[in-house]
């Protein structure tokens, strides 16, 4: 029962004085029953309500009235209504159109009741004209563990302290660059978490990765509309994660001969299980700025672990003292994502990237995040301030003088110059502090 940052938000969502029932999205087994169950312990009454078993679904599939049906549910479940804080949470809630729209009642009649509901493909019921209740419920996003999770979860204690300090000390950049190398080869996936704290063996976690994708595959009868579009999704699943980090093209994606329309599909029904991410690219370096989604996307899939796995690259990380050498650079460069994704519960909150496509010469940036009004880039690099070549372009051509570079170097703040002359400050992050970026920011730009 390892602690998720998530509870915080969970508790200030409880004391809301408009509070409404929450809808919790991740993807499957990122530990979202586990979590509500910690949660609920500050509760008297907690009720666990999974509509996969059709004497749960039943509650609320009857036909009669609002307040029947949540005597019917206490009745159930042998409590009384008023004996204390009553937390609910309805699981795989997608197995009933009619509870989903029962949720609009629970916040117009009985707002003393605490709900969250889980399920996967929610955005597939407003594509059925289903009653989906808009603007009577909330939602919020839980990814696989963080870095700053991860080491609560293995015990690091002390490590977890320091990096949460606002100043992480130099002296301990040695042993969170190797416990983030850790996580990046294991990932956030709780069983892989679990399975390693436990055993302390990188080959034992093979057969846990191995389930875990067997297990998406074998739920993709829950998110194809047709035969053939269960053959494409299939496929992405058993291709998407070697393509990691990579720009992609739909049209006979991962060396298949299926065409750009069904490959786009069943991308984008794959983005609604929050399995992966169709980063786009944008092409401002000013506000307001927009995703151009006639480019390539990058490929960007939930979790570093699997990825590894179906890579191959775990060898090649054990043995490498700086990620930048691993994959061509790329698994930095993703689980970097992973972690800015990571930092967020926001449903609604993207990631870029940025290009610059020009006849005479192009660019490319790992990331482009708003802040202040400002689009800050972020590169990737392991390379001297002097290599940044596509950070210099970007730089040149915004209005502000601000950049960040993670990279398995040590934290600091430098002055430094374009090839076009042009001076501005390079932040200077350590992998390990890609989860504290909004902080840091905040504490140096002033």
């Amino acid at each position: 029962m390892f602690h998720r940052t998530i509870i915080k938000e969970f508790k200030k969502w409880s004391v809301k004085s408009d509070r409404r029932p929450l809808v919790l999205r991740g993807a499957r087994q990122v530990g979202k029953t586990t979590a509500v169950k910690i949660f609920a312990e500050e509760y008297d009454i907690f009720i666990y309500l999974n509509l996969e078993k059709s004497e749960e679904r039943n509650i609320f599939e009857g036909d009669y009235p609002f307040s029947d049906l949540l005597n019917r549910l206490f009745l159930h479940v042998g409590k009384e209504r008023h004996a204390g804080r009553v937390l609910i949470f309805i699981d795989e809630i997608q197995n009933s159109p009619k509870t989903i729209a029962l949720l609009r009642y629970f916040y117009e009649e009985a707002n003393d009741l605490h709900v969250i509901a889980a399920g996967s493909l929610l955005e597939n019921i407003l594509d059925e004209n289903i009653s989906f209740p808009v603007g009577r419920v909330e939602f919020m996003a839980m990814h696989p563990f963080t870095f700053h999770e991860f080491l609560g979860a293995i015990g690091e204690d002390q490590s977890l302290k320091l990096l949460e300090q606002e100043e992480v000390p130099t002296y301990a950049h040695d042993k969170l660059s190797a416990l983030f190398k850790k996580y990046t080869i294991i990932g956030g996936m709780p069983q892989a978490i679990v399975n390693y704290a436990d055993k302390h063996d990188y080959i034992a976690l093979n057969s846990v990765y191995s389930s875990l994708i067997t297990s998406f595959t074998e739920d993709v009868e829950k998110y194809a509309r047709s035969a053939s579009m269960t053959q494409y999704i299939r496929h992405i699943i058993s291709t998407a994660f070697k393509e990691a980090g990579s720009r992609i093209t739909f049209e006979k994606f991962g060396n298949s001969l299926y065409r750009s329309r069904e490959m786009k599909e069943a991308f984008t029904i794959l983005e609604k299980t929050m399995l992966l991410k169709l980063i786009y690219p944008v092409t401002s370096t000013r506000l307001p700025f927009s995703p151009d989604l006639k480019k390539k996307p990058r490929l960007q899939l939930f979790d570093t672990g699997l990825v590894n796995f179906s890579l191959g690259t775990t060898d090649d990380l054990i043995a490498e003292k700086y990620l930048d050498n691993v994959y061509r650079g790329r698994i930095a460069e993703h689980i970097v994502g992973q972690e800015l994704i990571g930092a967020t519960f926001s449903v609604i909150d993207t990631t870029e990237f940025w290009t610059r496509e020009k006849s005479e010469s192009s660019a490319e940036l790992d990331y482009v995040i708003p802040y202040k009004g400002m689009v800050i880039p972020i590169e990737v690099k392991a390379g001297a301030t002097g290599r940044l070549r596509s950070l210099h372009q970007f730089i040149n051509e915004a209005p502000h003088d601000w950049a960040v570079r993670f990279y398995s170097g040590q934290f600091g703040v430098e002055e430094a110059i374009t090839i076009a002359r042009k001076k501005y400050m390079l932040i200077n992050l350590p992998y390990y502090m890609a989860g504290k970026l909004d902080s840091v920011l905040v504490s140096i730009i002033k």
